[in-house]
């Protein structure tokens, strides 16, 4: 039965808590010294001994309102054996037992005296009692009934006082002897100073650990801890969850079968297994074992455990959220603008391609947009919305093309990056990669071009572990690589690989009829960039059109693109805004701007340049150019400025020029 003395309770729950276990004197003595530690920590009474003071405690235990108890003699020793909480003994020193036996002495100074102490006698007392002139005997106890033995011995070997713990004191006043009580307030006081110090430290590291054992108990990922002898200290319901266990009293034994053998491979390595895959029925897991190291010497492993599954998904998800912006598809299918049977013929193709993850192979002169094609190919595609990588096998020399494509681990190669770096194929790793100018790829890194593609996993430069990659490739060349593989210069085993799906981009001189909307579609989405009104834009399709009709297109779209950009620069609205040139000279015939129009070599071009020429000097709207006499009475009126008068004819300065060169006026 536990009682509580008023003085002793204190309700602050957030102070530890304080169990006075005493069956005697000892009470007394408590209880004058509890009130001076009242602001520290909370104190329970209890008037029990053995195994009824463990009942009773029992309930405060299962409350976590008791955090260190404190007790004397056997009685504390036998707590300490059957309660999980920390037991502060009440230790008796030698200035207690001197201070008992003069005492003794002085009150009753003839017969012998009867020590009672706790386990064990001690034979200095035996050898300082001659020196002391005092008949004394010492017995030891462990237990109750050894304390009565103990007490009834002594009595009858002649001893007419008792010192010894207070139920040896009770049980010699009980056979008619005196007694002296052992234990001195200065003993009953260190002890509690040593409770209360304990007890502070035992609820922070308490709460420390509730506070672990919660956050281990929500995460996602399996934990289990284990000493270093491999017995089980704590483990998360993840973990049992991933292994397919329950919680059980056969828990330990299970997960010893389970986890013993990764602790095993821990100890005959290194000490720690890292990202090691287990399989455990049906399950992958990602395993991790660390061991926990305190003071320099290992205490035991800690063992993580994480569903393969997850990690994928969030291997997929990080991917896409870090994924740099320039790893993006811009073009769409939708762009290849044209009506051309052999242009729908390439849509066709691509969007038939864009359904299957087959390796596609785009052929065609440079120019034609083979990068448009790949781009749009991933975005009709299931990997739309993952990386999309782009990578040209022409520009870089052998040993670059190498890191770039494949990756290194730091300290691969004289100047690799510190840490490391994934290589272009990781990166597009669920997406796609477009090889372009696949054709000049250097031979002896075809050979491992291959194994990727046969194998789809990667090696980085320096490491000795391949990583699997989901990858669709697409490649792209303007050679012939059959007839580079019949010169030996690209492998044929490559090639057939790469050659699944082909599709030919036909060259712009093939799809004439393309041409013209085409450009204007490519001058109206430059139309911000060059300040063009929709009247220049008309200007510079009419002064082209003869290209557009019979030019060849060597260049084909991107000659075209660099072509209009010229045009809008000189034939745009912005031109009429340029001034001479700091000498007076005037700019260049547009012939020499545009040695397109030599280059068609037909008869008569110079005479439509002329004309076209002519006609692009009008505006958008029809206007006539302004005649000889309006062009000089504009120069007179601004001063001979040709800037100001070309605005004020509303015509560009190139017209003005052209206008006076035909007058004759330099």
């Amino acid at each position: 039965m536990s009682t509580f003395a008023p003085s002793l309770i204190n309700a602050d729950p957030a102070r530890p808590g304080i169990a006075l276990v005493s069956i005697s004197r000892l009470e007394s003595l408590c209880e004058t010294i509890a009130p001076r530690y009242a602001g520290r920590a909370r104190f329970f009474s209890i008037r029990e001994g053995y195994g009824a003071a463990v009942t009773a405690l029992q309930a405060h235990l299962d409350a976590g309102s008791v955090d260190v108890v404190l007790a004397a003699g056997s009685n504390g020793a036998y707590l300490r054996d059957h309660l999980s909480v920390p037991v502060v003994m009440v230790k008796v020193n030698g200035f207690d037992v001197l201070s008992a036996i003069t005492r003794a002495t002085t009150l009753w100074p003839s017969g012998p005296i009867g020590l009672v102490l706790h386990e064990t006698i001690s034979h200095e007392l035996a050898d300082l009692s001659g020196w002391l002139s005092v008949g004394m005997k010492q017995r030891g106890y462990r237990s109750v009934d050894e304390v009565r033995t103990a007490v009834s011995n002594l009595a009858a070997e002649g001893c007419r006082v008792i010192i010894g713990p207070g139920m040896a004191c009770d049980l010699a006043q009980q056979a008619g002897l005196e007694s002296v009580f052992l234990y001195s307030l200065g003993a009953v006081e260190e002890a509690f100073e040593r409770s209360v110090e304990l007890a502070r430290v035992s609820r922070q590291k308490e709460s420390k650990r509730v506070r672990l054992n919660t956050i281990v108990a929500h995460l996602r990922d399996g934990v289990a801890a284990f000493d270093d002898a491999g017995q089980l200290e704590a483990v998360n319901p993840a973990m049992l969850d991933l292994l397919g266990l329950e919680r059980d009293r056969d828990l330990p034994a299970q997960l010893a079968r389970t986890i013993g053998p990764w602790l095993r491979k821990a100890l005959q390595g290194d000490g720690a297994l890292e990202e090691r895959v287990e399989q455990i029925g049906e399950r992958s897991v990602i395993v991790n074992c660390v061991p926990i190291v305190e003071q320099g010497a290992r205490s035991g492993f800690v063992v993580t455990a994480q569903d393969a599954l997850v990690a994928q998904r969030i291997d997929r998800s990080l991917r896409t959220s870090q994924r740099p912006k320039h790893l993006v598809a811009r073009h769409r299918l939708d762009d290849l603008i044209g009506e051309s049977a052999a242009l729908e013929r390439v849509r066709r193709l691509a969007r038939a391609g864009a359904a299957h993850d087959a390796t596609v192979l785009l052929t065609g002169e440079s120019g034609t947009g083979k990068e448009l094609v790949a781009q749009g190919i991933h975005n009709a595609s299931p990997r739309r919305g993952n990386p999309f990588v782009a990578f040209n096998c022409a520009a870089l020399p052998e040993g670059l093309i190498e890191s770039e494509l494949f990756g290194h681990e730091e300290g691969a190669f004289t100047g690799a990056r510190r840490g490391g770096k994934p290589g272009l194929f990781e990166m597009a790793h669920t997406g796609t990669i477009f090889l372009d100018e696949i054709g000049e790829m250097p031979p002896a890194l075809q050979s491992r071009l291959l194994r990727v593609l046969q194998e789809r996993e990667v090696m980085k430069l320096g490491s000795g572990r391949a990583t699997p990659i989901d990858v669709r490739v697409i490649a792209a060349t303007h050679r012939d690589l059959h007839g580079l593989v019949d010169e030996g210069a690209f492998r044929a085993d490559l090639y057939f690989r790469l050659n699944l799906l082909q599709i030919e981009l036909p060259p712009l001189r093939e799809r004439r009829a393309d041409v013209a909307p085409l450009a204007r579609h490519l001058l109206s989405r430059s139309a911000l960039q060059y300040g063009l009104s929709e009247a220049a834009i008309g200007r510079a399709l009419k002064f082209l059109a003869p290209l557009f009709e019979r030019y060849a297109w060597p260049g084909n779209v991107r000659e075209l693109e660099n072509l209009l950009a010229r045009a809008a620069i000189y034939l745009g609205d912005a031109a009429s805004d340029q001034r001479d040139d700091p000498d007076g000279s005037i700019q260049p015939d547009l012939l020499a701007l545009f040695p397109e129009f030599s280059r068609m070599g037909h008869a008569g071009v110079s005479a439509r340049l002329t004309e076209t020429s002519a006609d692009a000097a009008t505006s958008g709207a029809g206007r006539v150019a302004p005649s000889r006499d309006d062009v000089l009475k504009a120069l007179e009126r601004c001063g001979g400025n040709r800037a100001a008068a070309s605005r004020a004819l509303g015509i560009g300065r190139t017209t003005l020029w052209r206008l006076l060169k035909a007058e004759g006026v330099r």
